[in-house]
């Protein structure tokens, strides 16, 4: 019996379980006695135990029916809930991802986990555990398709290595560590795997060790050299592929059959949803669509979009009733239309937070600090394209938080603070933005030493550093390399890394914000869009010129006499309500050909990001429209101030302005 069509099935559910077992552990610890919880855990683990074996994944369902068994010792009275038991339960659930990661990838999701379940039955007959870090060796296997690629490039002169990298104990900041050593290969080659997964890298589920093959032109000793120059690594082992060997080890493309049948997959999974059935009720009108179709359908529409526009042009050239009319009744369908699609791209936050609890739990545990992490509006909603970007940026932001934000027990004491420090994770929708905030009730930011640093740094000079107000001062740990950490931390510095933050969350269209008080703490707010795809813009003209300005950047439109004209440093600019507001003629920075003379007035449109504002100056204005945000491609990746392209319904081309690298 092929078990392969119930493959998608078991992944997406056992990630679901592992969620709900990494949750309900959390909450175990800050409830040790409540004994529903472990209720709660158990029926997950019972769950996944059942379809592991169904499946035929035996590690699988042996580590879990290992650690079903502690749990049931824990249900019964027979031991309790301490900090170390709840180590190794949290190490046996990341060996237990790794192994869906494993099976997702078309792996047998097999795992050495002596280790782990040694440690689960000391647990299990009451002796006390404390659980050991081991440093896991990963062997390299290849499926036909990199195999090929390996292949292919030995022939094209490349040089294909498995690189064998070791993380020292003490580093705490393990994925930048990884992007870092990325960076580094990603100049000189290229990784064609990595084991484990990237994702799994970036979400720091392995421990001191990992295995990258990479294909580059430069030698075996230059690329060690390079690796190790990054801080942190403590051992790196560059070996060729032995392509004799992987040859040997190419997995067969078809799966094993197994000899399980329908029924008993159906049995199992009838029994996990009893099972369920005291806690979340499962909804059978559910179904699950791959990523990739639902973006072919939004570039389809997309499509329809463009020529929807096309049409309402005709429409009103034409100025026939009967085509006005089905035009007008198109658009408000397709306006439907649209609603629904962009809905079903929307994923919650939820999906981004769910990995910051335990995160938090891991950084408190190691920097003896007692934190409470307050997640609020986790249903918040988001567009996939978004939701895949800003996981990095939080837990940048998060880090800073918990590191130089949050004092030590002692620390809060003399205070007068609670010893718990509450770091606050806050989602909600408004307008068509989403805002994520970072609360902590920390130490805040020191304006004094951070004045001192940008000034030391050359960021500012100190006739300047004075005029400007706390929020401006705030603004200034964004620089590049900022830091006011007295010493580097592993985890954070109050700036380290904040410059990438920003970065990636203007380049999603977003912008984020500063607020802090000495002493009593600092909220970090995040602007983003809802989508980045379909965006209301305002069309203008430059000469002959169409481009597009999107509404979000633009607070308002204004139409300046000459006369109105100011000068200052150099700049011409406007009085703009009580403002200094400094303007830039588009047709001078696009090199627009001159056509037609600008006459005594002027259109203006004042945009901003963040505190900042300018007018952008145009030729006129055509007015309000939602427009298909499409890429200029990897041609044209580096044009100044154009963000993308959108085709208008006479089937002209408008370049979208990226108001952001105007102000900047």
């Amino acid at each position: 019996m092929d078990m392969s069509q119930y493959l998608e099935v078991f992944i997406d559910e056992s990630k679901e379980h592992l969620q709900t077992i990494n949750e309900q552990l959390l909450e175990l610890e800050k409830n040790p006695d409540d004994v529903s919880i472990v209720n709660e855990i158990f029926r997950s683990a019972h769950t996944l135990k059942g379809m592991s074996a169904t499946m035929g994944f035996e590690d699988l369902a042996n580590l879990t029916h290992q650690m079903e068994n502690v749990l049931d010792a824990i249900r019964n009275g027979k031991i309790a809930v301490t900090p170390e038991l709840l180590d190794v339960i949290f190490r046996a659930v990341d060996d237990l991802e790794a192994m869906v990661v494993s099976i997702a990838e078309g792996g047998d999701g097999k795992r050495d986990v002596t280790d782990v379940v040694a440690q689960l039955k000391q647990i299990e007959k009451g002796e006390v555990v404390v659980a050991q870090k081991s440093t896991p060796t990963y062997e390299q296997t290849y499926d036909e398709f990199e195999y090929t690629i390996l292949k292919q490039s030995a022939e094209q002169g490349f040089h294909s290595y498995e690189v064998a990298i070791k993380l020292r104990s003490d580093c705490l900041l393990k994925a930048a560590r990884v992007f870092m050593i990325f960076e580094v290969i990603e100049q000189i080659g290229e990784v064609i795997k990595s084991v484990p997964t990237v994702e799994m890298l970036e979400a720091e589920q392995f421990d001191d060790q990992f295995v990258v093959t990479v294909v580059t032109k430069v030698s075996q000793d230059e690329l060690q050299k390079r690796i190790m120059k990054v801080s942190e690594v403590e051992e790196v082992n560059v070996q060729p592929v032995d392509f004799a060997q992987e040859k040997a080890h190419e997995k067969p493309v078809e799966q094993k059959e197994e000899p399980k049948t329908v029924e008993q997959v159906a049995e199992k999974k009838q029994e996990g949803q009893e099972e369920k059935a005291t806690g979340k009720q499962v909804s059978n009108k559910t179904i699950r669509v791959n990523i990739e179709r639902l973006d072919v359908l939004m570039n389809l529409f997309e499509e329809l979009v463009i020529d929807r526009g096309r049409l309402e042009q005709i429409s009103r050239e034409l100025n026939n009733p009967e085509l006005h009319e089905t035009v007008e009744r198109m658009s408000r369908i397709s306006g439907d239309l649209q609603n629904i699609i962009l809905n079903m791209r929307m994923v919650p936050v939820e999906t981004v937070f769910n990995r910051f609890p335990r995160m938090v739990r891991q950084l408190a545990r190691d920097l003896g600090k007692k934190i409470n992490l307050e997640i609020i509006g986790a249903e918040t909603e988001l567009d996939r394209t978004v939701i895949d970007e800003i996981g990095d940026p939080l837990v940048h932001l998060l880090r800073n938080a918990i590191d130089h934000g949050i004092e030590t027990p002692d620390v809060r004491r003399a205070k007068g603070k609670p010893e718990e420090g509450t770091v606050k994770l806050k989602a909600y929708h408004s307008g068509n933005h989403v805002f994520i905030e970072i609360e902590d009730d920390g130490a805040g930011i020191s304006r004094e030493k951070v004045l001192k640093k940008a000034i030391s740094k050359g960021i500012i000079s100190e006739q300047n550093a004075a005029n400007l107000t706390d929020k401006q001062v705030y603004e200034l740990i964004f620089a590049s390399g900022f830091s006011t950490a007295d010493k580097v931390s592993d985890i954070s510095g109050r700036g380290v890394g904040l410059d990438v933050v920003k970065s990636t969350i203007e380049s999603l269209g977003g912008s984020v914000s500063i607020d802090s008080e000495e002493g009593v703490g600092s909220v970090f707010s995040i602007q983003l869009p809802l989508t980045l795809s379909i965006i209301s813009v305002m069309l203008v003209e430059i000469q002959n010129e169409k481009y597009a300005i999107p509404l979000s950047s633009i607070i308002e439109t204004a139409i300046v006499k000459k006369e109105d004209i100011l000068h200052a440093h150099n700049q011409k600019v406007i009085d703009f309500r009580g403002k200094v507001v400094p303007l830039l003629f588009l047709r001078d920075i696009f090199e627009v050909p001159v056509i037609k003379e600008e006459d005594d007035f002027l259109s203006v449109v004042i945009v901003r990001k963040g505190e900042k504002m300018a007018g952008l100056v145009v030729d006129s204005f055509i007015g309000q429209q939602e427009v298909v945000l499409k890429s200029l491609g990897n041609y044209l990746t580096s044009v100044f101030a154009i963000s993308g392209a959108t085709i208008l319904g006479d089937g002209q081309v408008a370049l979208i302005i990226d108001c952001n690298a105007l102000i900047k």
